[in-house]
C-alpha cells in the first residue's frame, strides 16, 4: 500500500463529498439557467452551496462566486481590480503562487502597471515595515496581493495584521487563502479583504472547482464573457456537483477544525522530531514558528549520493511526496520559494504534506524508508 504525503498539491475526496456529488449526477441534471422545474432544483443546490461557503467565512452570499479553481480566482481578482478599478500599482512578493506571479507580470507588460516586491522577513514572511514604506511611498492606486499559506514552505503572513496595515493606507487586498481555508477560521467581517480565493481539492474537495470572495464595495466585470452565470460574473453553465462537492467539503473541514488541526499538528511534530533522530542534519524549512501552515513540512536534507534522487527513490519505496509546487513539476527551474528562501543548493528540500486520513504507523514507516534511503550503507536504520 502507497503512503500519500501530498495533500498540499491535492487531498483525497471525503466519502461524504462523493456520495453527495454522486447524488447531484444521478438526480439533478437541470440546466440551472432554465425556468423549468429541472432548472430550479439545480439552482436551488447552488444557492446553498454559495450560503455554506458564505457562512464559512462570513460573508454574504453576493459576495461569493464560482470559478474553475484558485488560479482562475486569482488571476480574475488581480487582472479584473486592474482593469475595472484603476489598479495602477501591484505589491506581492516572490514567494507566491506562480498563478499570482505570472498574472502579474502579464499585467506589467500588457498594461503598464507598476509591480513591486516587498522585502521578507528573516522569518521568510512578509516584512511590515517595508509593505509601510512601499504604501507610503506612491500616490498610485494600489493592489496589494499576498498568499495567506505558503504552499512550498508552510510558512503564513499574519492575516489580520498585514490587512490592517493595507487598510490604513486605502489600497486594496488580495489574499489567496487556497492552502489554508478549511484549516484555519477566516471572518472577512473582522479581516478587512477585499478579494479572497480558495480552491476544493486542497480541503478534500472536487478538482476543476473553487470560489472567489468580492468584496461589496468592489464592483468589478466578468473575466469570462458570455452568459449571465453567477450573477452576471463567470459566464459559462456551472459545474453543479463540483459545487455541490466544494461546499460539502468546505462545511465539513471547517465542521472538524480543531479535531482534524490537533491530529495533523501531532503528526507533523512526530514527524520532524523522528526524521532527525535518524538523520540530524536534516531540518525544517522556513522554521517550525507560529502561525504556520500545520498541513506542510517542508525537510532540507543533507547533500549524499542519494539526496538529489530522494523523490524518485521514495517514489519507488511507495511513497508520495512533493519537491515543491505540483502546478511547477515540469520545470527545470528549480523552486522560486527556496531561491527566495536562499536555501543551499547542494541540499535537497522535501514537502511533507498531511491530512487527518494520515496516521502515526504511517509517520514510522515513511521514517524508516528515508533512514533506508539516506544513512550511509553499514549504519542501522529503522525498520
Amino acid at each position: 500500500m502507497r503512503l500519500y504525503f501530498d495533500n498540499a498539491a491535492t487531498s483525497p475526496m471525503m466519502p461524504e463529498v462523493i456520495d453527495e456529488m454522486t447524488k447531484v449526477m444521478h438526480e439533478t441534471y437541470g440546466n440551472p439557467s432554465s425556468i423549468h422545474a429541472h432548472g430550479r432544483e439545480a439552482r436551488v443546490l447552488i444557492e446553498k452551496a454559495r450560503k455554506t461557503v458564505a457562512e464559512c467565512i462570513n460573508a454574504s452570499t453576493g459576495e461569493i462566486f464560482f470559478t474553475s479553481g484558485g488560479t482562475e480566482s486569482n488571476n480574475m481578482a488581480l487582472k479584473c481590480a486592474v482593469r475595472d478599478l484603476g489598479v495602477e500599482r501591484i505589491i506581492t512578493s516572490p514567494m507566491e503562487h506562480h498563478c499570482v506571479l505570472h498574472a502579474a507580470e502579464s499585467l506589467q507588460r500588457d498594461c503598464g502597471i507598476e509591480l513591486v516586491y516587498v522585502e521578507l522577513h528573516k522569518d521568510t514572511v512578509v516584512d511590515h515595515a517595508d509593505l509601510e514604506r512601499l504604501l507610503s511611498t506612491s500616490n498610485k492606486k494600489t493592489l496589494v496581493s499576498f498568499m495567506h499559506a505558503n504552499n512550498e514552505t508552510g510558512c503564513m503572513i499574519k492575516l489580520q495584521e498585514v490587512a490592517d496595515i493595507v487598510k490604513s493606507h486605502g489600497a486594496l487586498f488580495h489574499t489567496d487563502t487556497v492552502q489554508s481555508i478549511g484549516h484555519f477560521p477566516l471572518d472577512v467581517q473582522k479581516t478587512k479583504i477585499d478579494f479572497l480565493s480558495g480552491a476544493a481539492h486542497k480541503f478534500h474537495g472536487p478538482k476543476g472547482v473553487g470560489f472567489i470572495y468580492i468584496n461589496g464595495d468592489n464592483m468589478l466585470k466578468p473575466l469570462i464573457d458570455g452568459g449571465s452565470q453567477e450573477r452576471n460574473m463567470r459566464a459559462g453553465t456551472e459545474n453543479i456537483y463540483g459545487i455541490v462537492g466544494l461546499a460539502k467539503a468546505l462545511e465539513l473541514s471547517c465542521q472538524h477544525m480543531n479535531e482534524w488541526s490537533a491530529h495533523i499538528k501531532g503528526l507533523r511534530s512526530y514527524m520532524l522530531e523522528q526524521v532527525q533522530s535518524v538523520i540530524p542534519d536534516a531540518y525544517p524549512v522556513g522554521g517550525f514558528r507560529e502561525p504556520h501552515l500545520y498541513t506542510v513540512l517542508n525537510i532540507s536534507f543533507p547533500a549524499s549520493p542519494k539526496s538529489k534522487m530522494l523523490l524518485m527513490l521514495l517514489d519507488m519505496e511507495g511513497v508520495s511526496a512533493s519537491g515543491g509546487s505540483a502546478c511547477s513539476s515540469g520545470s527545470d527551474k528549480g523552486s522560486h520559494v527556496l531561491s527566495a528562501m536562499s536555501e543551499p543548493t547542494d541540499r535537497q528540500a522535501v514537502r511533507f504534506s498531511f491530512s487527518h486520513y494520515n496516521t502515526r504507523n504511517e509517520v514510522d514507516t515513511l521514517v524508516s524508508k528515508l533512514a533506508k534511503i539516506l544513512q550511509p550503507a553499514g549504519e542501522a536504520s529503522l525498520g
